[in-house]
């Protein structure tokens, strides 16, 4: 795991040390995600330079440095990230007949990803490669530079034209070290960061840098130089073929079969990523999916895990005393770490430069603060992140599966009067009403957020179409062009020809969140909350034969009546007690609510008041304020909304938009 950067600057009065000099301070801005070491890499006769900063995880010698060149001499590597099948690479690289054998330097996946570059071209060599990662490598005979991007896009890495250089890098402050940088505000991205909490691949906070689609390849070549053009990138792997794949070759075999084909081939994945050379451990929530993947790791390690979690004192937020549970039925070596909100907060300046662009997952609160407690004894941590999207975690499957087909039957006249009803009645008079009747309400409106819950019901009326009901389900902003005063750009949810054929309702959300969020906000989030303290997190679940085997199952092996994820649930019950585990699904979050009528108040009104709007020159100043007017009344509760334009506002008083 580590961070890269580079451009090409085709002005041929450029020496190697102005190069160099220029590729070092970019890489230097990015040296939290390589504490361990530096390189860079020049070609002054074609303006070519890589960065690199390390953080060794795999052959930490010398032997691993980077940027690292090709025996033959024709190509140049800097590489994030990790190749978990370096090993089955090598021998495939050594075992190939009548070609000369290869003299490897150390024993590093940097290197068997190097020869597999050199022996197989890059298309060839990310197509057996079983890993995450983004890497730039530069191709001295062809001068062509090729950047590529892992399957489902766990590692990031931003590019485009800045000037007169072709910039690109693991972060925007990467790119915006090199002295071409002439970053503008893009508020078409802006508007989709408003309606969704992340600015959505391949747009960035900046017109003309792009992020890189997750399981794609840029070419770069000497015409595309001379004009000044960025080409389009070509995928290698995609999750819409994947379920072509899946459709196509459906799991033929019984229930128990399944679970035992879920359980061998997500053992092995877990394997795959205990390879180390430092000290390893895993994130424990002690829900499903990371006490799945912790309870794997233990049944494999001839000695105790590490485990990690971070606690609450709030009611409703603390998790630590499940995964502590957890931990000794597994018997793990298990740390937590009761977080007060003063700590909690005292992060939140912190986060406009960790995530470089408006950013507004809560949760990256907690993951950061779990990643900190784990780096105090590892460098490498497994996540459960994942199981959700692929097994079906979330209760807007169950609402696709089971409301949505009826709603469908009804006029749409009728539906949105209902919907305008249920949304008159403000979500704090929800809350209040439906807290009043406690115990005999059902489960799903017994919750701390049940206005919300209502206000969300109401979308699922007003939708015309189930694509409609995903959007509404997952926007915080349904209106952002008139908030933002900019046109959304076209994605994932309005270019049919990009999704799969046939899935229900709930198949289709789960694609959604595939490509969508689970790539531009899940993996994002854990991302910069972990290279922020230089840890590497790794996610069995999004291994790709995992993703296929999800693919290939029945969707009642993951809904199973009002059972979410229940194949993931069932190969658990091998390893942990259900008792253990059975509970309502809590998400990884913070007291947002009463932190913005609290000790968060005075920080946050002064970024939300109307001169701080108005200076910010984004958000509606009027709009803006009356949202946070109305969750100070109590009116309404606005944390979520009030998150996002918050992290905006945040991100746009620290400097960064230049």
């Amino acid at each position: 795991m580590c961070g890269i950067c580079g451009f090409i600057e085709p002005q041929r009065s450029r020496s190697d040390a102005h190069l160099a000099a220029t590729v070092d301070a970019m890489a230097a801005r990015i040296a939290h995600r390589g504490p361990d070491g530096h390189g860079t890499w020049t070609e002054a006769e074609t303006g070519t330079a890589l960065g690199h900063r390390r953080l060794a995880i795999i052959d930490p010698s010398a032997q691993g440095h980077q940027p690292m060149a090709s025996p033959s001499g024709r190509w140049v590597l800097t590489f994030n990230g990790e190749v978990y099948n370096f090993e089955e690479l090598r021998r495939e690289l050594g075992a190939r007949a009548g070609a000369p054998a290869i003299a490897w330097r150390g024993h590093s996946d940097t290197e068997v990803l190097l020869a597999a570059i050199d022996t197989f071209g890059v298309r060839g060599a990310v197509e057996r490669a079983n890993g995450m990662f983004a890497f730039a490598a530069w191709d001295r005979a062809d001068r062509t530079l090729w950047l590529a991007r892992d399957r489902m896009g766990e590692k990031p890495l931003y590019y485009g034209w800045s000037g007169n250089a072709f910039v690109f890098g693991s972060e925007l402050k990467a790119l915006r070290a090199h002295p071409a940088w002439t970053g503008t505000l893009d508020r078409g991205a802006l508007a989709l960061y408003m309606r969704y909490g992340y600015v959505p691949v391949p747009h960035s906070a900046y017109v003309g840098i792009a992020k890189l689609p997750a399981g794609h390849l840029l070419a770069l070549d000497p015409a595309s130089v001379a004009a000044r053009i960025v080409p389009p990138s070509e995928a290698f792997w995609s999750v819409t073929d994947a379920v072509a794949a899946g459709r196509a070759d459906p799991f033929r075999g019984s229930e128990g079969d399944a679970i035992e084909a879920l359980d061998t081939l997500l053992r092995d994945a877990v394997a795959m990523r205990m390879v180390s050379d430092v000290p390893l451990g895993a994130f424990l929530s002690g829900g499903v999916d990371s006490s799945t993947v912790v309870a794997m790791m233990q049944a494999q390690s001839a000695r105790r895990v590490r485990t990690f979690s971070i606690g609450f004192r709030e009611p409703g937020y603390d998790e630590a005393p499940q995964a502590r549970a957890v931990a000794e039925q597994l018997g793990t070596d298990h740390t937590e770490w009761y977080v007060s909100p003063e700590e909690a907060q005292r992060i939140i300046p912190q986060l406009p430069t960790m995530y470089d662009e408006p950013f507004a997952d809560a949760s990256q609160l907690p993951t950061h603060l779990v990643s900190s407690l784990a780096r105090r004894q590892v460098t490498v941590a497994l996540s459960g992140d994942g199981g959700d999207e692929l097994f079906g975690g979330y209760a807007r499957y169950l609402t696709a599966r089971d409301a949505w087909p009826r709603v469908a039957r009804l006029p749409v006249s009728v539906r949105r009067a209902a919907a305008m009803a249920l949304r008159g009645v403000g979500e704090r008079t929800w809350d209040r009403t439906l807290g009043a009747l406690g115990q005999v309400l059902p489960a799903m409106l017994r919750r701390r957020d049940a206005g919300r819950f209502v206000h969300r019901a109401a979308d699922v009326l007003a939708a015309e179409s189930s694509v409609a009901l995903y959007r509404g389900l997952v926007s915080q902003e349904t209106e952002p062009e008139t908030l933002v005063g900019a046109t959304e750009p076209d994605g994932w949810l309005n270019t049919p020809a990009r999704w799969p054929a046939a899935l229900s309702a709930s198949e289709q959300m789960m694609f959604f969140d595939q490509v969508m969020y689970l790539t531009d906000d899940i993996l994002v989030k854990l991302d910069r909350a972990s290279m922020a303290v230089s840890l590497e997190a790794r996610v069995p679940f999004l291994d790709h034969r995992v993703l296929a085997l999800a693919w290939r199952l029945p969707l009642e092996h993951k809904l199973h009546g009002h059972t979410l994820k229940w194949i993931v649930r069932q190969v658990l019950d091998r390893y942990v007690p259900r008792a253990l585990v059975d509970r309502p699904k809590m998400g990884f979050s913070v007291p947002l609510d009463a932190w913005l009528r609290g000790p968060l108040r005075s920080w946050a009104d002064d970024l939300l008041s109307e001169a701080a709007v108005r200076a910010g020159g984004i958000l509606d100043p009027a709009r803006t304020r009356a949202r946070w007017d109305a969750h100070q009344s109590g009116a309404a509760n606005n944390q979520y909304w009030l998150w996002h334009a918050l992290m905006l506002q945040s991100w746009l008083s620290t400097g960064n938009t230049t």
